[in-house]
Formats: C-alpha cells, sequence, structure tokens
C-alpha cells in the first residue's frame, strides 16, 4: 500500500494522516466547499474537491469517493469514523473497485449494523445479554405482554439505531403505545428503518467498551476498556481508560467477551464491543461499532499501540505483532470532546468563529483537533473542534492533567464544552470514580456551572485585594485623596 485517501474531514482525517505519513505512505484528502482550506487538505500530499457543502453533497457520495481515489492512484481508502465508515456498501465497492478498505469485511459490518443481527450472532458464544426479545415487534399488545414478562421499565430501541435516535424508555403499560409509536417513527426517520425491539432497562448502567483488534490470520486480541459513562442525549463527553471500577477478573471476562463477539462475525481491524455494566457488576452485550472509535486516543496512550497503523498493516494483511499475553496497561488516560455547543443551553450547538484559538501543550497533553484560528465551524457536520487527551501515572494525575490543559485552552468566538470538562473534573463523583450514564441528568445543571463561576470570581476578587493590600502596605502608597500629587493634579 502506498497511497492511502482518507474518506472523511476535520482531526481524524489529520489522525489518519499523521501515521500515513510516518509510516512512508502518501495521503490523498478529500473535501467540501466549504472545507476547501481545512488543516487536512494542506496537511496531504493531494486533495480532491468532492463538491458542495453538505455531507449528502460530498463526504457521503460515494462514486465520488471513488473516482478520486482512482483519479489519484490511491491503493487504499480509510473511512475514519461517521460519514460512509460502516456503510457496507461502501466498503463492497471500494473492494470491487480492486481497492483496499481499511476496516472490516461487509458482513462484519452488515451483521454488526443491526442491532438484532448482532444479538443473533453472538447468542451461541455464551455473552451475557440484557433481557429482552430477539426480533423486530410492532404489535403493542404483544410488546405490553414481553414488557410484563421482563418486568417494567423497559426500552423500545431501534434495531438499526444509534446515538439515542429511536430510543425510549417506557416505565408502564399506559405508556407503552404512544411511546412506541413515536420509537418506531423516529427510527423510520433517522435510519429508513423502524424495526424496534424491546429490552429490559438497565437503571444506572455504566458504559464500558472493548477495544478489538483482529487480523485475516485468525488472530484476535483486546486492548482492554474505556470507560464511556459521561454522556449528553446518549453520546458520549467524556472518555476514559482504564474503567476506575473494572478488576482484572472481571476485565478479562470482557475482554474475553468481546474477542468472541468479534470471532461470531469474522472481524477484521479495529473494532470496539460494547456493554452495560450495572450496579453488581453484571455485563451485559450492547453492540459492536465496527470502525475506529472517537475515543480510540486513551486506548493509545495506556498501551502504547498505534491503532490506525494496526489497522493499514492488517488490511495489507500482516499479522498482529503482539499477542494477548503481551499486552499491559500502563497509567491512566481522559478524553474530553471540545464540542462547539453550549453547556448552559442544554448543549445546544453554539456554531461560530475561533477568533481565538491557543492550544493546551506540555508532557501528558494530546489534541486530536481539525481547526486553526480564524476558521468557522460549519454547520454542516458534526460541531466537533478536537478532543483533548491527557495522561498519567494513575487517575488522579490524568484527572489533574486535564484540568491543567482545560485551564491552557483559550478559545473565543464561540461557546465551547471546555466548561463542562472542567466541571466533570471537580465534581466529587467522578473524582471518586462513582460514575453511571446518567451523571449529567443527575448533577449537571446551568445554576451549577453559575455557581462555580460565581465562586471563581469571588475567590479571584478576594485574591486580586489581598494582592493589593499587600503591595500598598509594602510600597507605602498613599491614598489618593490625601495625596499631594493628587490634590495638586485637582487644584
Amino acid at each position: 500500500m502506498k497511497k492511502i485517501l482518507i474518506a472523511n474531514r476535520g482531526e481524524i482525517a489529520l489522525r489518519v494522516m499523521r501515521t500515513a505519513k510516518q509510516m512512508g505512505i502518501k495521503t490523498v484528502a478529500v473535501y467540501s466547499d466549504v472545507d476547501r482550506n481545512a488543516p487536512h487538505v494542506k496537511f496531504a500530499d493531494e486533495a480532491v474537491h468532492l463538491g458542495g457543502n453538505a455531507s449528502s453533497e460530498s463526504y457521503l457520495v460515494i462514486d465520488k469517493i471513488l473516482a478520486a481515489a482512482k483519479s489519484t492512484g490511491a491503493d487504499g481508502i480509510h473511512p475514519g469514523y461517521g460519514f460512509l465508515s460502516e456503510n457496507s456498501e461502501f466498503a463492497n465497492r471500494v473492494t470491487d473497485a480492486g481497492i483496499t478498505f481499511i476496516g472490516p469485511g461487509t458482513r462484519a459490518i452488515e451483521i454488526m449494523g443491526s442491532k438484532l443481527a448482532a444479538k443473533d450472532a453472538v447468542k451461541s458464544y455464551d455473552i451475557p445479554m440484557v433481557p429482552g426479545i430477539d426480533k423486530a415487534i410492532e404489535d403493542v399488545e404483544l410488546a405490553k405482554k414481553i414488557a410484563i414478562e421482563i418486568g417494567f421499565p423497559i426500552l423500545i430501541k431501534a434495531s438499526a439505531g444509534g446515538g439515542g435516535k429511536g430510543m425510549r424508555v417506557v416505565n408502564n403499560s399506559a405508556e407503552l403505545p404512544e411511546q412506541m409509536e413515536r420509537a418506531i417513527s423516529e427510527a423510520k426517520s433517522a435510519f429508513g428503518d423502524g424495526s424496534v425491539f424491546i429490552e429490559k432497562y438497565i437503571g444506572s448502567p455504566r458504559h464500558i467498551e472493548i477495544q478489538v483488534l483482529a487480523d485475516t490470520h485468525g488472530n484476535t486480541v483486546h486492548l482492554f476498556e474505556r470507560d464511556c459513562s459521561i454522556q449528553r442525549r446518549h453520546q458520549k463527553v467524556v472518555e476514559e481508560a482504564p474503567s476506575a471500577v473494572l478488576d482484572d477478573d472481571l476485565r478479562q471476562r470482557m475482554g474475553d467477551a468481546a474477542v468472541k463477539v468479534a470471532k461470531s462475525c469474522d472481524y477484521v481491524g479495529a473494532g470496539t464491543v460494547e456493554f452495560l455494566l450495572d450496579e453488581n457488576k453484571n455485563f451485559y452485550f450492547l453492540e459492536m461499532n465496527t470502525r475506529l472509535q472517537v475515543e480510540h486516543p486513551v486506548t493509545e496512550l495506556i498501551t502504547g499501540i498505534d491503532l490506525v497503523e494496526q489497522q493499514i498493516n492488517v488490511a495489507r494483511g500482516f499479522k498482529l505483532p503482539f499477542k494477548q499475553e503481551d499486552l499491559k496497561i500502563t497509567g491512566h488516560a481522559l478524553e474530553l470532546r471540545i464540542y462547539a455547543e453550549d453547556p448552559m443551553n442544554n448543549f445546544l450547538p453554539n456554531i461560530g468563529s475561533l477568533d481565538t484559538y491557543i492550544r493546551p501543550k506540555g508532557e501528558g497533553i494530546r489534541l486530536d483537533d481539525g481547526y486553526e484560528q480564524g476558521m468557522e465551524i460549519p454547520i454542516y457536520y458534526d460541531p466537533m473542534i478536537a478532543k483533548l487527551i491527557t495522561y498519567g501515572k494513575d487517575r488522579n494525575a490524568a484527572i489533574q492533567k486535564m484540568k491543567e490543559a482545560i485551564s491552557q485552552y483559550k478559545i473565543d468566538g464561540l461557546v465551547t464544552t471546555l466548561s463542562f470538562g472542567e466541571f466533570v473534573c471537580e465534581h466529587p463523583k467522578f473524582i471518586s470514580g462513582d460514575i453511571n450514564t446518567h451523571f449529567v441528568k443527575e448533577y449537571f445543571t446551568p445554576e451549577a456551572l453559575h455557581e462555580k463561576y460565581d465562586e471563581e470570581r469571588s475567590i479571584a476578587a478576594q485574591l486580586a485585594l489581598r494582592l493589593y493590600l499587600d503591595q500598598s502596605d509594602q510600597l507605602k502608597v498613599p491614598e489618593h485623596n490625601s495625596s499631594e500629587w493628587y490634590q495638586s493634579r485637582i487644584s
């Protein structure tokens, strides 16, 4: 493989390009109108214009991406995450065009792209599953019967869903008809597939995911866990590795289960198996993401393994250069997703210009971003600006490093989630590791952030007064109204 086209934009395109260049592989960027001057375009060896601003006119148009690969002579395509990364048709057409798809095969993408198909694939591997049904359902009366059997509350989920879409918590039979209708409608609108199924609702779970790697020679390993429990609107905001609550036995059992999930669909490349962990440390299979995850850097930092390099080498047909027993956890890592969102306004997008953009620096600080000072955050794509990652010898050191990095990171011109990240790192529940997916709902409010700001302003004012009084005493500065200089100026 001599040249890779990255079918993506922003920080993930740059992330893939950096590793490719270190491997001596040429890179090709693709871009929309609004991304014409983006850093990933300038960093690549070549760049091809795809078309309009909307992703439907650019990054999601398979024909345009394949044409760009052919015109530049790219012999590999890396999809990054989002856009076409979990599109089996795209993977299949790339392969049919004689180009290497740097990702899993179409069968794995198709199976794990459907929650129902995924459940069916893994059920013979003795992997714990959330109680519920493993087939699509539309009959409300049948749904009521099943819900009573497994017990309320239940969760209605879209089979083809993700990001919380097509998902409804139902507490009793009276709520079921309306919530089921809403879930089906939302699933059809978001995914073109109205299939829903029912599971027992796990009340206060942690979201634990396991990174897996598999080659084409039958070798599959896991690279331990990431705790992704700090979420808003069912989407992750803060991730860490390793988890604060997994012991060696539970880590091994969850890792073994993740490897089995990968083998159930003949998985190849880097993938992530996601689980729910309840308050009694029982874990349940949730889904598998058949791509590189946004939060992959925390795994790279605690293992010392470049996951993009492994993806590329697996796609080239190489064997994994390590076995499970060779892998170990060293230190602790945190990741904060920096979004152009307003935490004070329910995390709604706050698009604008990066009038000031000063990056944090220092040992143990990593920043994966895709913007420069003065650039606009486009309204057409996900509003994530960057991923701020910190590493320390232990969890406390990583948290302190994150607080230091947040204080250095200067962004003006729009509102970001930096203040939320600081709130999390200073919250007693997070510091103790006692967290679950309801952290934001239970502890974060605009008022809590206001209180924090008011306290900081009060402390700053007190420090300024103390400094002034100390200096006044030391320098014997006279009061202006009794100063001869002052009196002479006004007389």
